[in-house]
């Protein structure tokens, strides 16, 4: 007799696990700590086998159902349904592994050489803008206009600057990928142009020339080394165009 839904809602654990049968070969096994399971039995090339359908609640009967069909026809066509179920967890594996996350992850923890504070600030941004929207998928095949999506919200709240600078670090991560096998091409270089350019912006320097020998006086009062004296004023020189 065929389960109905009261049936299964209604199923009580006992102390040894037993099954309740829909037919087709498949039934629910209710354990003792109330779990309620899914199960196929088939035969595939002269041998028993056992297929998971999933546990209840969360895959309903009439979902169970539809998949013993599906399980059905890939036996109708001499193909083995828990050997599909393997390749296809070993994909959704293999995905999340060379996720975009995944890998800007990987590529941030190999940026010893940055501050802490400059380290902590890209990855905080890619949490922020990025990881949300793209952040889990497979970064092979991530094309330039679904980065561009994220980097226009940024863009939309009046942070031109930032989501420069996170297309300049995502644009690292997927070389990063490209380097170790995981994605093809830097999807990010395609977007070179594609958002406004920031606005420039003048910093204050000495022009007076009343103020510049008191600037040159306090250079020759630097303490450090020669060459770091020369440095700092072939920087102003080269700042201010001063020759």
């Amino acid at each position: 007799m065929s389960l109905t839904d009261v049936k299964v809602r209604n199923a009580k654990q006992t102390e040894k696990q037993f099954k309740l049968s829909d037919g087709g070969g498949m039934y629910l096994l209710v354990t003792p700590n109330g779990g309620k399971c899914w199960r196929l039995k088939y035969r595939f090339g002269g041998k028993e086998k056992t297929l998971a359908l999933g546990t209840y609640p969360e895959i309903t009967l009439a979902d169970a159902r539809q998949r013993r069909e599906d399980a059905r026809k890939l036996l109708a066509h001499s193909v083995d349904p828990g050997a599909v179920k393997k390749a296809q967890k070993a994909a959704r594996q293999e995905a999340d592994a060379n996720s975009f996350e995944v890998v800007a992850r990987e590529w941030h923890s190999k940026q010893t050489l940055w501050s802490d504070s400059h380290s902590d600030r890209v990855l905080r941004a890619l949490e922020r803008d990025i990881f949300p929207w793209i952040g889990a998928r497979a970064i092979s095949e991530i094309k330039a206009p679904e980065l561009l999506t994220a980097l226009r919200r940024v863009e939309s709240r009046g942070a031109l600057e930032t989501a420069h600078r996170i297309r300049t670090n995502c644009s690292q991560v997927f070389r990063y990928a490209v380097a170790t096998g995981r994605a093809e091409r830097d999807s990010a270089a395609d977007l070179i142009g594609a958002l406004p350019p920031p606005e420039k912006r003048h910093f204050a320097s000495v022009v007076d020339p009343k103020e510049i020998a008191p600037l040159m006086r306090m250079f020759d009062g630097y303490s450090g080394t020669f060459v770091v004296k020369s440095a700092l004023r072939l920087v102003y020189c080269a700042v201010n165009a001063v020759i």
